[in-house]
């Protein structure tokens, strides 16, 4: 099967590639910022076993450390590996502790690691995902250390031997069920922003995988390839389905191999999703059985460029981030120079993915590399994770102001609570503010706070001589609702004498002033200043209509006298 691609958009990825850095992309205020924090071999996380409860401290003590320099550089999103090889780092029901956290298989630290993240990632403002090792079990003397509880001794039926390491066998039906069982844990039980599949494939180079008897008993009349990518499809759906069921608003990802198949210009030089692993992970895109793909993109050239392009372009509305090896930066795995990760960063943005995600966490934040400064400076501000349009339900209503005070040096402003739908996480706000006559809430820059549980919100600001101010309210899926505007008066030099209202948005709008109490003190056509030096102190509401009555822009403003 071969992928045609844009050639307007190839010319833009060459030309991006090639471009300095004064020509990119502003950054956006969505997208994901996010990273792989792996805990197998002890590589990123914990960075040793903790033998006893000070141990433990310790572990905690470097997430933290971690977590604080991830949010220094704008991250808003940790991929946690949960479930390691057949083993986990929480307490389940299901399946063994993993050695990396107290140097034995099956023996449990002094706390739960699983909330302890998720816990800290939430107080910085940042979602964790459980990043589940869905198919390998592990290499034989992973699987020997772990005894008894080692999934091939416990359920044989449900393993497959293959080259020295034992894998879930997804020819068999029940495969998927175990699999569920575990996602179900874990999404009952923590506060996780994602469920995240990786390795939900078969194994690399499956020449003489042994599959035949299950082929014959289940395959239905499909080829055997059709059977393998059916079986990976399966898993998935039912992944997805049992987590939307429990808490619709937690996403769900897989990382497949990043070329999905060969294209008509560009080989994937046999190693690609669709043909090698059996991973038909567009095709989960356009069922609508996965809200995110992270594809391993860990090449350069033609064998990057074109492929981000392919994955965007077949998206169908969801979520793409390409996965950057960062690691390739290093002597051992390639050498890449520095601004090869920076050309690819921009090159992603420009041709409109979500965002990006970094292989891995150690490597990004090793300063050796160069990946650190590369990163920073290509997202110098902050960016939310992209909302979940296609979530249940519409946006939040947009937030009632309950009362408003100013001073020469603080603003406080209180907004009425805006409900959240049965069942959802309590909307949270975000505020804006401006030293202008207006904020624009889409600028990222104007951002004074974001995730409030509070309804109010006070902010120290220096001198100034005008301020506006918004709030909107945020649901569990990302959505944000349009803004509250509230537009101050001069304070400390002339009081307010008329308005600066937005440009005529089009032919006939017209305006209208409402007191607090609704009664209309003014009405007419629209003019872009309108006086009100007549008016009493307090606060109004502003309206702007268009010309058959649907209202354009609505914020309130305050009058001092």
């Amino acid at each position: 099967m071969k992928r045609v691609t844009s050639v307007v958009f190839i010319i833009l990825c060459l030309f991006t590639a090639l471009s300095s850095a004064a020509q990119h992309l502003a950054p956006p205020k969505y997208e994901y910022r996010a990273v792989w924090l792996t805990t197998i071999e002890n590589l990123d996380w914990p960075r040793r076993p903790a033998a006893d409860a000070a141990g433990a401290e310790q572990q905690k003590a470097q997430l933290v450390e971690i977590l604080d320099s991830l949010k220094a550089l704008h991250i808003n999103t940790v991929l946690l590996q949960t479930r390691v090889r057949g083993d986990v780092i929480y307490p389940s029901a299901i399946e063994p502790f993993a050695h990396l956290l107290t140097g034995t298989s099956g023996k449990a630290p002094s706390y739960d690691p699983l909330a302890f993240a998720i816990e800290e990632c939430h107080k910085r403002g940042m979602q964790l995902h459980a990043w589940l090792v869905t198919l390998p079990v592990g290499k034989d003397d992973y699987v020997r250390r772990q005894g008894k509880n080692a999934l091939p001794r416990r359920r044989r039926d449900l393993c497959t031997h293959f080259k020295g390491q034992w894998y879930m066998e997804p020819g068999n039906p029940e495969t998927a069920g175990y699999i569920v069982s575990l996602v179900e844990e874990i999404v009952k039980k923590y506060d996780v922003d994602g469920i995240h599949l990786d390795y939900v494939r078969y194994p690399d180079r499956t020449n003489g995988y042994p599959d035949a008897a299950l082929y014959r008993k289940h395959g239905k009349g499909l080829s055997l390839a059709e059977w393998r990518r059916a079986n990976i499809t399966d898993i998935a759906r039912k992944v997805y389905r049992c987590v939307k069921a429990l808490k619709p608003w937690v996403r769900v990802s897989c990382a497949p191999l990043g070329k999905y198949d060969d294209l008509t210009r560009y080989s994937s030089l046999g190693w690609n999703a669709y043909d090698a692993v059996y991973q038909d992970a567009q095709g989960w895109m356009r069922e609508g059985i996965m809200d995110v793909l992270f594809p391993m993109l860990y090449f350069n050239g033609n064998n990057f460029y074109p492929f981000v392009l392919d994955w965007q372009e077949n998206s169908y509305g969801r979520h793409i981030v390409p996965g950057i090896g960062v690691y390739r930066l290093l002597p051992e795995y390639g050498g890449w120079r520095p601004v090869e990760i920076e050309r690819q960063l921009h090159t992603s943005r420009s041709a409109g993915t979500a965002g990006s995600i970094m292989f891995r966490t150690e490597h990004l934040l090793d300063g050796k590399s160069g990946a650190r400064a590369v990163y920073e400076s290509a997202n110098r501000t902050p960016a939310f994770v992209p909302p979940m349009w296609w979530g249940k339900g519409a946006a939040p209503s947009v937030p009632l102001l309950d009362s408003s005070l100013r001073s020469d040096s603080t603003v406080a402003i209180k907004w009425y609570p805006v409900a959240s739908r049965e069942g959802e996480p309590a909307v949270r706000y975000n505020v804006y503010g401006s030293s202008g006559d207006s904020v624009d809430v889409g600028n990222i820059d104007n951002l004074l706070a974001s995730g409030l549980a509070d309804c109010s919100f006070v902010w120290h600001c220096r001198s100034f001589k005008a301020l506006a101010m918004a709030v909107t309210a945020v649901d569990a899926y990302g959505r944000e609702s349009e803004p509250l505007f509230v537009n101050y008066g001069a304070v400390g030099g002339p009081f307010l004498e008329e308005l600066l209202l937005p440009e005529q948005p089009s032919w006939g709008a017209r305006v209208e002033v409402l007191d607090i109490y609704g009664r209309c003190i003014h009405k007419g056509r629209y003019s872009q200043r309108i006086g009100v030096r007549g008016l009493p102190g307090g606060r109004y509401l502003l309206k702007m209509y268009d010309r058959h009555g649907a209202l354009l822009h609505q914020e309130w403003f305050l009058v001092n006298r």
